[in-house]
């Protein structure tokens, strides 16, 4: 039965004189319900749902977080789909609280709400974007920075709304308890007028209505100001009073599970900062480091003392960077914090991207950087965001494949050489750093110009077997060094050497040269020179080919005994190939050279020029070989670096686009001459006459002919480049030829093969004169004054 059927059994028992009564005392009671009504189903739940909008929002974060950091494309999805599902719920609560709204400041709260809900999915939208673009560091910068405050102004609006709510249903509950106050009272004194008559109704009254109301409100207040949401109004009986206490309980009960969900959900979010493998800070006013990072910081920098700290102590202290470019990143650090988000813009190059951090127990870690600002909504720099990544091992992994990827690069260059070819190159390589070695430790080369030129020849010739071989890597080094000779050759009278750097240069180019022999020895299994014959060390020795052998053995026993012209023949045959033992043709000593030319003729931008050998039936010595090769290396790269034109300019000379160099083997007054000339422009005498000029070596105006000018590219440093590259340009050309030739009791000449006297340009030949003892002919016979008589000798 409910109150207002008792009341109504009441009144109707205590006739009509207490009529008026009954009827006053069920007016308030009416008015009392609809209080209740109101609070219960109005107030009640526009209050729960405020709290559930705390909850959504700290949804709407874990899914943003969960598209950031997702590991792959089906947590995506997901999170896509939780975002479109809280951003609809979330309006949909906006528009019950737009309804529920009981005052202009819960409407403006709403249209608050409303706004930075829009800001706030806008947001992530953005940060969607940059994720799905790769751009990975910058979403997550954007997360933290932009999206983070749309959140945090969302739900202090959010917060504002559920106090609002919170503050109406109190005063709701207050003016209900107001209401039922007053409904006592208005009974309690129609009681006490009709004392007599109504005491039995006052008792039912105060029984059924007043001590339930007031437990309740004892009850609602209680648990109101302890916020101890566990607890729960007990229920006596389920009329009105017993239905409102069982809503209030449904309400306590949902704001207890929202509760307990948005605790479990900022834990959430808080374990995933703590577990993420990554280190994120934040860099306040004063350089500081904010209180709140990632744990992961912790594990980098191997220390719990961050919080607070000066980040240049943190993350710049024992590092590898010098002071001036620490000064650089603290004054970049200082320029953009608190000013407008362009001065990031400005001062971004100064902070540094990567640093070598020396930990406490002497160990290195590369740390990588990466820096992103923070502003407000006037795009001040409020802080700046750094990420650091430990990438200590990627570094070292890098290095590695890089390494690996070098050694292949050399084992090709060296395969592409043959093994007899690489052993003469290393062995001759060898010879110029020994002779170096010794310069260096005798002579003060700053001083000695013979010895600097010595050293400038050396190198240059390791350079150009290395260029003619195709040894890329070691050619750079070669080429640095070069590039330290000529620095001592810039330096002052006044200015000391530096004996040390250079020995440490020079050991470089030594350490090169075995690397490349090691490669080929171990790696490749190429021990030693290959081929026909070669002779040892001593030159007591000499492999030979098992056909030689045999094609002999075949000629002695061909012969019959008593057979006087086999016998002779037999002789003569063996004789001569004995003789051309240890012996190889100009082309064979020569290829080597000639075979780097269509490289470098590619990288000078010219074709591959044409050469022609005619050795007129004579062959080379073979212990001469590396000798003719270094000479002819230098030789031949100058006919196309110097001599032959462009494509374009031999085209508009109505030559062919590709140049010609000839080589000729001749014998004059009893020595061996070798004849090289191009189909070139000729010889730049008037350009090499005004170096000469330049350099005091002749008078402005003075006479002087062809012959004598030409002569000045054979003095050390002399080069007619315009420009110093791996291939010319640093005057170590024709005077490491005239010395080479030289130390070898031979000689070089220009020889003019035109009349234009005064020209610009003239043809010529460069002729040069070795030894008798480097040559044989093809009969075996050796260069000299009697080659002919020898021949005949050996054709009789």
């Amino acid at each position: 039965m409910t109150i207002r059927h008792r009341i109504t059994l009441l009144v109707l028992l205590m006739f009509v004189a207490l009529a008026a009564i009954g009827g006053y005392a069920t007016y308030q009671a009416r008015r009392s319900a609809g209080q209740v009504r109101q609070v219960t189903q109005g107030v009640v739940p526009s209050a729960l749902a405020s709290s559930d909008l705390v909850s959504e929002v700290k949804d709407v974060q874990l899914a943003t977080m969960t598209l950031v950091y997702a590991p792959d494309a089906n947590m995506v999805s997901q999170a896509q789909a939780q975002l479109k599902t809280k951003e609809d719920a979330l309006r949909q609560a906006l528009d019950v609280q737009a309804k529920a709204a009981a005052s202009h400041a819960q409407k403006g709260l709403v249209a608050q709400a409303r706004e930075s809900l829009s800001n706030y999915f806008s947001a992530i939208d953005q940060t969607e974007q940059m994720k799905a673009s790769g751009k990975d560091a910058l979403a997550q910068a954007f997360l933290f920075a932009d999206v983070g405050e749309y959140r945090n102004e969302l739900e202090g609006i959010v917060e504002t709304m559920r106090i609002e709510k919170n503050r109406q249903k109190d005063d709701a509950i207050g003016a209900l308890n107001g209401m039922l106050a007053t409904t006592t009272t208005a009974i309690g004194g129609a009681t006490a007028a009709a004392i007599l008559l109504l005491t039995v109704i006052g008792v039912l009254l105060y029984r059924q209505i007043t001590r339930p109301l007031t437990q309740m409100q004892s009850e609602m207040s209680e648990i109101a100001s302890s916020q101890d949401f566990t607890r729960r109004v007990p229920v006596a009986r389920m009329d009105e009073i017993g239905r409102s206490i069982v809503a209030f309980n449904d309400m306590i009960e949902k704001i207890e599970q929202s509760s307990m969900q948005l605790k479990q959900k900022t834990a959430d979010i808080q374990a995933m900062l703590q577990n993420m493998q990554q280190g994120i800070m934040t860099v306040v006013d004063e350089g500081l480091v904010h209180g709140e990072y990632s744990a992961y910081l912790e594990a980098i920098f191997e220390t719990e003392d961050i919080a607070g700290r000066d980040v240049m102590s943190l993350v710049f202290g024992e590092t590898s960077l010098d002071g001036d470019t620490l000064s650089q990143v603290e004054a970049a650090i200082h320029a953009c914090i608190g000013e407008d988000a362009i001065n990031f813009s400005f001062n971004e190059h100064l902070l540094v991207n990567e640093v070598v951090k020396t930990m406490r127990d002497g160990r290195a870690k590369t740390l990588d950087l990466s820096w992103s600002a923070i502003t407000d909504e006037t795009d001040t720099i409020m802080r700046l965001m750094l990420c650091v990544r430990d990438v200590t091992e990627l570094r070292r992994l890098t290095a590695e494949s890089t390494q690996q990827k070098r050694q292949l690069e050399m084992i090709g260059e060296i395969l592409a050489v043959s093994q007899e070819k690489f052993h003469q190159f290393v062995e001759s390589a060898k010879g110029f750093i020994h002779e170096n070695e010794r310069i260096i430790g005798q002579h003060d080369v700053h001083t000695d110009e013979s010895a600097l030129a010595e050293l400038f020849r050396n190198m240059h010739t390791i350079k150009g077997n290395a260029r003619t071989y195709g040894l890329r890597h070691l050619t750079s080094i070669v080429h640095e060094a070069e590039q330290r000779y000529d620095e001592l050759r810039r330096l002052g009278a006044g200015e000391a050497w530096d004996r040390e750097a250079s020995i440490a240069e020079l050991a470089r180019v030594k350490e090169a040269v075995e690397h490349y022999a090691t490669i080929n020895e171990v790696n490749l299994g190429r021990k030693g020179p290959a081929g026909s014959v070669h002779r040892t060390q001593s030159g007591r020795y000499m492999v030979v080919d098992r056909s030689h052998i045999d094609e002999s053995l075949d000629l002695v026993e061909s012969v019959r005994d008593g057979d006087v012209a086999g016998l002779v023949a037999m002789r003569d045959a063996v004789r001569r190939t004995l003789r051309l033992l240890d012996t190889e043709s100009f082309g064979e000593a020569l290829s080597g050279p000639i075979e780097s030319l269509p490289s470098l003729a590619k990288e000078l931008g010219k074709p591959a020029p044409m050469v022609t050998i005619d050795d007129n039936g004579y062959r080379l010595r073979r212990h001469a070989g590396a000798a003719l090769r270094d000479v002819f290396m230098h030789l031949l790269r100058n006919s196309v670096d110097h001599g032959i034109e462009p494509a374009d300019e031999r085209s508009a000379a109505g030559k062919r686009e590709a140049g010609t160099i000839e080589f000729e083997v001749g014998v004059d007054a009893g020595a061996l001459q070798l004849t090289l000339s191009d189909d070139g422009r000729g010889l730049a005498l008037a350009r090499i006459r005004g170096i000469a000029t330049e350099r005091g070596w002749v008078a402005p105006g003075e006479e002087i002919a062809d012959e004598a000018v030409a002569a000045f590219i054979f003095r050390a440093g002399f080069s007619t480049a315009k420009a110093v590259t791996e291939v010319s340009g640093r005057g170590v050309g024709m005077d490491a030829v005239k010395e080479m030739l030289e130390r070898e009791h031979g000689r070089i000449e220009l020889r003019f093969t035109d009349d234009r006297r005064g020209a610009d340009f003239r043809r010529f030949q460069t002729i040069v004169h070795l030894p008798e003892s480097w040559a044989v002919d093809s009969l075996g016979a050796p260069v000299g004054n009697d080659t002919k008589s020898a021949r005949d000798d050996a054709l009789a």
